[in-house]
C-alpha cells in the first residue's frame, strides 16, 4: 500500500471523528452524523482525493490557502471528477445549485439539517488542517464565493453566529 493512502486513510478517519464531534454540538441527525462524507471511501474519490491531498512518501501537498480553501479548478481532472462525485453529497452548498443549459446558477433552499452537517464539516476541517474549529474565519473568507439562497444564507449566518461567535 502506497504511503499517501494510508496518511489520507488516517486524515478521512480524523476529518469524520471530528465532525461527528461537531454534529453532536450542532444537532445534526445521528445517521447524518454517522454517514458523513462515506462517499470519499469510493475509489472515484479515495484514490484522487489521496493523490491530490499527499505525496507519494505520504507528505501533505500544499494546496490550501490561508483559510484552508483550495481551488477545485486548478486540481487534476481526476480529481475534478472526484469533486464533482462528491459535492453531491447535500452538505455541500453546491448540491443546491442548478446550472441551467445558458449557464445561468440558480439556488435551491438548503434544510436546515445539512447547513448545520456543512458547518459541523467546515468545524472537522479545521481541525484536521489547523487544529482549530474556525467556521466563522472560514466563512467570513469564503462567503462571496458560496451560491447560496438568501434564505439559506440567513439560515447559515444565525447558526453559525451563535454558535461560534
Amino acid at each position: 500500500m502506497k504511503l499517501q493512502y494510508l496518511k489520507y486513510f488516517i486524515g478521512l478517519i480524523k476529518h469524520k471523528y471530528w465532525v461527528f464531534v461537531y454534529s453532536l454540538k450542532l444537532k445534526v441527525p445521528l445517521y447524518l452524523a454517522f454517514l458523513h462524507d462515506i462517499s470519499k471511501f469510493y475509489p472515484v474519490e479515495f484514490f484522487a482525493y489521496a493523490n491530490n491531498f499527499y505525496n507519494k512518501d505520504g507528505t501533505k501537498r500544499k494546496i490550501r490557502d490561508e483559510s484552508g480553501a483550495y481551488d477545485t479548478n486548478a486540481q487534476s481532472d481526476k480529481f475534478k471528477l472526484a469533486w464533482i462525485h462528491h459535492q453531491r453529497n447535500k452538505h455541500h452548498w453546491q448540491a443546491w445549485c442548478n446550472i441551467g443549459d445558458n449557464g445561468f446558477i440558480t439556488t435551491i433552499d438548503i434544510p436546515e439539517k445539512y447547513i448545520r452537517e456543512m458547518i459541523a464539516d467546515w468545524c472537522g476541517a479545521g481541525m484536521c488542517v489547523s487544529g482549530e474549529a474556525t467556521p466563522v474565519f472560514w466563512y467570513n473568507k469564503n462567503y462571496s464565493k458560496m451560491k447560496l439562497s438568501e434564505a439559506t444564507r440567513f439560515k447559515l449566518e444565525n447558526i453559525l453566529f451563535y454558535l461560534f461567535d
